[in-house]
């Protein structure tokens, strides 16, 4: 017999561990003989990470397809595993050897990896645990982690097959640069913050001219928000038709502070509708100007270091050509060295005193930020490692547009095609320590070679440098005389970008470059749950290598959920103080509660509003199944191992049937086609208002009464009708429906398989006439309840029925139910008439009206007054709301979760009104 309560914190850690020591997830596991395979890689957490809302969503919807296809009988294996994430671990290793004033540079490289690699092995799996209590069904033997041995042979071994295809090459471009990490970042990895500044109009004199403030034909005027990068300036560009600057096209401006001459250059990139219409140019700290300086072969001059300050002394590309007065050299003096902000500050005040500071406007813009240094990037010139992903990303982009791989929901494709489309090199170095060393050497004259081993390298080098005619040949011959090949041989320092690695997950984790069967078996994997912030990141990424090196697509469908926000619709965030700990709701509600709440609220396209509310409500959906299961064993339903639904006889048991037939469908489909939500809400409807409120209400005489055969049908009925019950809500609900399994078998006969690893059902019985009969009587019974609801007749009051014009069906109908109308609509007698009687309100049930005479109940007229009060109430709500919704500066400048809420609660106001309106209409009718 089950305890009264269920006891989620209890029973879930010993179901847990059931299913773990009984191998119910492994690879295959109650897989039938020749199976289909299904595969899942899951999304690789951050081995610095810990679970959040978007992991809670989307593990649960991964595990919803496992477990639902692993009960299908398909070979599943649902891949786990964690990503190594470079500059998020390397920062948390950092910070902690910080605490104890010890700087990365302290350490040796050998020293300070192996300090990440103790932290990871302290603390790096917290996430697993937390996700094996949620009820990931992952084939947790199978555990990677990208800084695997197996992994990182997959990495070299893309690295070098892609450079020796002239896909990847070394190039000195314009990077995000992060002056804190003092590491290049993607163009994914930068944030726009919008912040207050200032836009300094500075006046460039023109070369040759004297200059004179008060003469505007003695200089140009260009706008910048970075003063500071004036002094890498080699040109201004106007627009080839701005009449203004037509007779200077060509000629030079001397760069105040700098001395340098530049040329005033014709372009388009510049606006004649923008400021004066003159830009500077800046091609190392600004990516257009970078692109104006190609088309007009400018100078790269480079005026910062990797910290971000200024830097004159000992710099080339600043001082090239430039001979400088002694006023010149004491302002460059001045300024060597200051941090870029600072430098800001100093250049302004310089070129206000040399009378260049034409004026300052206040100017409130986009600032680009490091997402994981938090401070503004630079636009940095630096040799960095290039994917040429452009002749990657076409099979890419073929494979989507020709079907071969499908996104769900659909509209995510156009994102993907954007993106795809116009996509640039992808920079995958990084200046850090922790990741995958690219394997690239440097010979004496920085020749580089790119081989899987030092060894391979050497023997690349040696073979080189003897094999021509260079000053390096002896020197070489000398050193491997002396076997000195670390003398020879540099290796590069860089990593390569964390997204690289995990760009291979699909193929890697299944013992690529080798060919083992579990590649064979399980590539290409099924589908990919994710969220679509990572679609460039990732999924971008993983559909070029696994087309590259696998000639096929790494997956067919891509899930694309939505973002997990606050009740409120707003992003959760810390900074705002609305972050939901999952682990917190399992700690107080249960995983299941959790998860049937994030499925429910799951549909396609939809974010998902979170209230714990919802939670606590949908722990009593499971406490309600926990319950019907109580009662029924109360009432001796028991597993009958000889049961035959096709040999039911009761009426009451062939609904139940039929409508467990139409469960099964309904969230069999919905699962097959990623409505989640839809799966959730079919199951909740059949085992909360089908099962649990009327079924089991509608056999309570019949477990009462004295007809032995017909309670031992339905005894059998709702044992079988749980059982299957316990099956379909299991990728839902995995825990108590595990515990209900094992906790209703027969004690004679115990189940030997786990409900994890039992089969999916596939229902059959229909019975058209038994649906349409009980649930003709459900919806009356529904109806006179709703009506005595909507015109608050008191609860324990009685009323008779009247129906009206009812067919020969209706009144046999009513006969054989009449004894549960009275019951459980709380109706006194039963009667036909050919009209309705004055004063009662109608219900149209089929062809029949079923009409309550209220009069005598309640004070019909008081009731209309109460509900034009409520209507008017309503009223002037939805008017509120529709004023603020009509008013444009409130829409445009309120959160878009706000404006969202404001229109959720006029629908809501709307609906109930409706809803009073109709009763409204029965008072006003019955009186």
């Amino acid at each position: 017999m089950l305890e009264k309560n269920y006891d989620a914190a209890s029973v879930e850690p010993l179901i847990g561990k059931r299913w773990e020591d009984g191998h119910a997830f492994r690879a295959g596991a109650g897989a039938a003989r020749g199976a289909e395979p299904y595969t899942i890689v899951i999304p690789p957490p951050n081995v610095t990470g810990s679970l959040h809302m978007g992991h809670a969503l989307n593990n649960t919807l991964q595990d919803i397809l496992v477990r639902f296809e692993r009960m299908r009988g398909k070979d599943v294996l649902w891949q786990p595993g964690m990503d190594h994430a470079g500059i998020a671990t390397q920062m948390v290793v950092e910070r902690q050897l910080m605490e104890k004033k010890i700087h990365r540079r302290d350490l040796s490289r050998e020293e300070f990896v192996e300090r990440v690699w103790q932290w990871k092995a302290e603390s790096g799996g917290t996430i697993v645990n937390q996700l094996k209590r949620l009820g990931a069904s992952c084939d947790w033997s199978r555990e990677r982690f990208t800084m695997d041995e197996g992994l990182s042979k997959a990495v070299i071994e893309v690295f070098v097959a892609l450079y020796k295809q002239g896909l990847i090459y070394k190039d000195k471009r314009l990077v995000n640069w992060d002056p804190k990490l003092l590491t290049a970042i993607s163009d994914l990895e930068v944030e726009q913050v919008e912040l207050d500044g200032h836009l300094w109009h500075f006046r460039y004199p023109i070369a040759g001219a004297s200059f004179d403030p008060a003469d505007p034909s003695s200089f140009i005027t260009v706008a910048t928000t970075r003063p500071e990068t004036m002094l890498g300036d080699t040109a201004v560009a106007v627009h080839p038709e701005d009449e203004r600057y037509s007779g200077l096209i060509g000629m030079e401006i001397e760069l105040p502070i700098v001395g340098r001459r530049i040329p005033i250059v014709a372009d388009d990139y510049s606006d004649p509708e923008k400021g004066s219409g003159a830009v500077k140019i800046t091609p190392a700290h600004d990516f257009n100007d970078f692109e104006v300086g190609k088309r007009h072969k400018l100078r790269a001059v480079n005026i910062l270091t990797v910290d971000a300050k200024v830097k004159i002394a000992d710099n080339e590309d600043f001082l090239d050509g430039l001979e400088p007065s002694k006023a010149q050299r004491a302002a460059w003096d001045e300024l060597d060295g200051l941090d870029r902000f600072e430098a800001r500050k100093t250049i302004v005040a310089m070129m206000e005193e040399g009378g260049f500071l034409e004026k300052t406007e206040p100017h409130r813009h986009m600032v680009p930020h490091g997402d994981r240094g938090g401070v503004p990037i630079e636009p940095f010139l630096t040799d960095q490692w290039y994917v040429d992903a452009e002749t990657l990303a076409r099979p890419a982009i073929e494979s989507v547009r020709e079907g071969r791989t499908n996104f769900v929901p659909k509209n995510w494709e156009k994102t993907y095609f954007e993106w795809m489309e116009n996509i640039q090199p992808w920079c995958i170095s990084r200046q850090l320590w922790w990741g995958h060393q690219i394997p690239a050497w440097y010979g004496p004259d920085g020749h580089v070679f790119v081989e899987k081993t030092e060894k391979q390298a050497l023997d690349a080098a040696v073979e080189y440098y003897l094999a021509v005619d260079t000053p390096w040949k002896a020197w070489v011959e000398e050193k491997l005389e002396n076997f000195a090949p670390g003398e020879i041989l540099t290796r590069d320092e860089d990593v390569l970008d964390t997204w690289f690695s995990s760009a291979l997950w699909p193929f890697s984790t299944l013992g690529w470059p080798d060919e083992t069967p579990e590649l064979q078996r399980y590539y290409p994997t099924s589908v990919l749950v994710t969220g679509f912030d990572i679609i460039f990141f990732w999924v971008a990424r993983m559909m070029m290598m696994g087309l590259h090196f696998m000639e096929e697509e790494p997956f067919h469908t891509v899930y694309v959920h939505a973002l997990v926000r606050d009740k409120n619709g707003a992003k959760m965030s810390k900074s705002k103080g609305n972050v939901i700990d999952p682990l917190e709701l399992i700690d107080e509600y249960g995983a299941d509660a959790l998860r049937f709440t994030l499925t429910i609220m799951a549909a396609q396209g939809r974010d998902v509003k979170l209230d714990p509310a919802r939670v606590a409500g949908y722990r009593n959906f499971g406490t309600k199944l926990w319950n019907a299961t109580r009662f029924a064993q109360l009432n001796g339903v028991a597993a009958d191992p000889d049961f035959d639904p096709q040999a039911v006889a009761l009426t009451i048991n062939r609904w139940i049937l039929t409508e467990l037939t139409r469960a099964e469908r309904a969230i069999t489909t919905a699962i097959g086609s990623y409505r989640f939500n839809e799966a959730a809400g079919a199951a909740y409807g059949f085992v909360w208002n089908l099962f649990c409120d009327w079924y089991l209400e509608l056999l309570k005489p019949v477990f009462a009464g004295s007809d032995e055969a017909a309670a031992a049908e339905s005894r059998a009925c709702a044992a079988y009708a749980l059982e299957q019950i316990y099956k379909l809500l299991h990728p839902m609900m995995p825990f108590m429906t595990e515990e209900l399994w094992a906790r209703t078998a027969p004690e004679e006969a115990p189940r030997e398989d786990m409900l994890a690893v039992t089969d999916w059902p596939e229902l059959a019985f229909e019975d058209e006439t038994a649906a349409a009969e009980i649930n003709w009587l459900v919806e009356l019974v529904s109806g006179i309840r709703s009506v005595r609801s909507e015109m608050n007749v008191p609860p324990s009051a009685t009323a008779p029925l009247v129906m009206v014009e009812a067919a020969p069906l209706t009144r046999e109908r009513l006969d054989r139910h009449g004894e549960a109308i009275r019951r459980l609509a709380r109706v006194s007698d039963i009667a036909e008439k050919n009209e309705a009687p004055k004063g009662s309100a109608q219900i149209v049930v089929g062809e029949a009206t079923a009409c309550l005479p209220l009069g005598d109940l309640i004070d019909l007229k008081a009731e209309a007054a109460r509900l034009e009060k409520e209507i008017a109430k309503l009223d002037g709500e939805i008017s509120r709301i529709q004023k603020k919704l009509a008013n444009e500066k409130f829409v445009a400048r309120a959160p878009e979760e706000i404006v969202a809420s404001e229109r959720e609660k006029m629908a809501e106001f709307q609906a109930s009104r409706d809803r009073l309106k109709t009763a409204h209409a029965r008072v006003a009718e019955a009186g």
